[in-house]
């Protein structure tokens, strides 16, 4: 090969190249001209040795670009993790990094939640989402469903199994919104431990803990509210088919388990604002929807600033926005 010829021609393709980039300039999400947007990183800490496929791909379906998930996460773990995400970008591109966490295990989430706030300081710091096995953005779904329904404030409101991770943000939720909470469980104790949590964190909050260790248990906890939320383990039924219509007083009934047999007899998984008799039931597909959008839509909040924390609070008002 002539070396002079193949000069010319190697400076002739990239004098076409150069020529084609100036007429057709690659988009760009920000669309600014000239820069390139900073990808969205979403580091995702997981207290399962296996990260969430489905957190994965929720993420992936809110915009993220990036995604960096860690299994088995533990609360010593997390500060070094944090480090390596804000020490790679500087303060005013920090928006465009977030923490995910999630897990089967809400209070181990708590937990590693508190560890990746406690890393941060001054502008170093980026936003932080938790909602370990989906318990955040399930109670703020269900919540929203009773409050299209019922005035929440004054409103008399059962929570059947109301001591486990969907079920005790179920009762935060309802609380600050000035609801009357009955909060139940197979244990009374229980029940006790999770009215004196919710009381620290709203004050006034109107709070009786009851049992629902048996069918006739529930049926007097549900008998005069006007809102029951059922959040029991899959397969366990709470109240049997034909319960609902002899619950005096009640406007709407939510089910957030999807196994069959289903905690609320009445109520199928498919059930969105159906009725029975005259209360309004949703089941745990029914109220699917609203929880995919919020989390969704929390995912892409997080990278609308590099201060946000969204715990259950956060993530019900923005579900309200929606």
């Amino acid at each position: 090969m002539d070396l002079r010829s193949f000069s010319v021609t190697s400076v002739s393709s990239c004098s076409n190249l150069i020529r084609k980039i100036r007429v057709h300039p690659r988009p760009i999400s920000d669309n600014t001209v000239g820069i390139m947007a900073t990808p969205k990183i979403l580091v995702c800490l997981d207290s399962d040795p296996q990260p969430s496929v489905f957190d994965g791909v929720v993420a992936v379906d809110s915009g993220v670009d990036h995604l960096f998930r860690h299994g088995g996460v533990k609360p010593q773990n997390v500060r070094d993790l944090v480090y390596g995400a804000l020490f790679t970008r500087g303060p005013t591109d920090l928006k465009n990094t977030a923490v995910f966490i999630g897990g089967s295990d809400a209070t181990a989430g708590e937990a590693l939640l508190k560890a990746a706030t406690d890393s941060f300081f001054g502008p170093m710091r980026v936003s932080v989402m938790l909602d370990s096995n989906g318990s955040n953005t399930t109670a703020a779904a269900a919540v929203l469903a009773a409050r299209r329904h019922a005035p929440l404030r004054g409103t008399l409101c059962t929570v059947l199994a109301a001591t486990g991770p969907v079920g005790r943000r179920v009762v935060r939720l309802l609380a600050a919104e000035g609801a009357r909470v009955r909060v139940c469980s197979r244990k009374v104790t229980h029940a006790e431990a999770t009215c004196d949590r919710v009381s620290r964190a709203v004050p006034g909050a109107e709070l009786t803990a009851c049992s629902n260790d048996s069918p006739m248990e529930a049926a007097t906890a549900v008998d005069g509210a006007q809102v029951v939320i059922s959040c029991g383990p899959p397969g366990v039924e709470l109240l049997p088919k034909g319960s609902l219509q002899q619950a005096a007083g009640l406007q709407a009934a939510i089910d957030l388990n999807a196994v069959p047999p289903y905690g609320l007899g009445d109520i199928e998984p498919t059930a969105k604002a159906a009725k029975c008799g005259d209360v309004v039931c949703y089941g745990a597909l029914g109220v699917g929807g609203t929880k995919m959008k919020i989390h969704k839509a929390a995912i892409a909040r997080l990278f609308t600033a590099n201060n946000l924390v969204l715990d259950a609070d956060e993530i019900y008002a923005l579900g309200k926005e929606l």
